[in-house]
């Protein structure tokens, strides 16, 4: 394995059961990271508690993409190991965040000693990638509220940060409202990107992003308010974290 990072594939889901058969574009591009034929693939199902369900259609999902082995890296429930976790994500070609719930994902992962685990397997040349929630847990931070019902209560937490990017995935039917909650406590001059539906956004390790199968909402912190840029769209110019 090299010593230098790979680009990360945030891909956001959120696709019909229409669209959920045959090969996935999008993991296929993230597979090929492993520059194997038929990589392994370490499953890491802490947003969604390890659900059996959720694992044996991603298990189904990335098999018909191009992955060999899928194994769980257990870390939920009664079955939690942590080393062992470990030891799977060590001997697998690349590896996949799934969807659930960020901030409950990233807690299991700071309780069970795992996130500067992955940040140091990243940094060493491991791949990874996510899908949803699992793409906001690779990013650098997400938004939540002490308060639901109360605004000024928001406030951020951090994420893995192997992508440098703000995000959040297939939210265009709300207007992207938890993106711009989030970019509203960040500094002026900081840019979000909302994945719409069925597109991904590939980020390279130096900050550049690339938006693949659909287009890329930006939103930048500008003059007091949260404004909209031009969308990133697939082989379009690329921006910058």
């Amino acid at each position: 394995m090299g010593a230098d990072p790979n680009p990360v594939y945030l891909i956001a889901g959120g696709r019909s059961a229409r669209v959920l058969r045959g090969p996935d574009p999008l993991m296929q591009e993230a597979l090929r990271l492993a520059a194997v034929v038929r990589p392994s693939v370490a499953y890491v199902g802490a947003a969604s508690e390890d659900a059996s369900a959720f694992l044996g259609m991603i298990e189904r999902r990335l098999a018909e993409s191009g992955a060999g082995n899928v194994r769980l890296a257990p870390l939920c429930g009664v079955g939690a190991d942590p080393p062992k976790a470990m030891r799977i994500i060590e001997g697998s070609h690349i590896v996949f965040l799934s969807g659930g719930d960020v901030e409950a994902g990233m807690k299991i992962l700071q309780e069970r000693g795992m996130a500067d685990f992955f940040r140091d397997q990243y940094r060493m040349g491991k791949p990874f990638f996510g899908l949803s929630a699992g793409s906001i847990m690779l990013a650098k931070e997400w938004v939540r509220w002490q308060d639901p019902d109360d605004d000024s209560t928001a406030e951020l937490f951090p994420c893995l940060g192997l992508a440098p990017v703000i995000c959040d995935t297939h939210a265009e039917a709300d207007g992207w409202e938890e993106l711009k909650a989030a970019l509203g406590l960040k500094p002026e001059g900081v840019t979000g990107y909302g994945i719409t539906s069925g597109a991904c956004l590939k980020v390279l390790p130096e900050g550049g992003v690339e938006a693949l199968g659909g287009p890329i909402a930006r939103f930048t912190h500008r003059g007091g308010k949260i404004k909209r840029e031009p969308d990133l769209v697939p082989g379009g110019p690329a921006g910058k974290a």
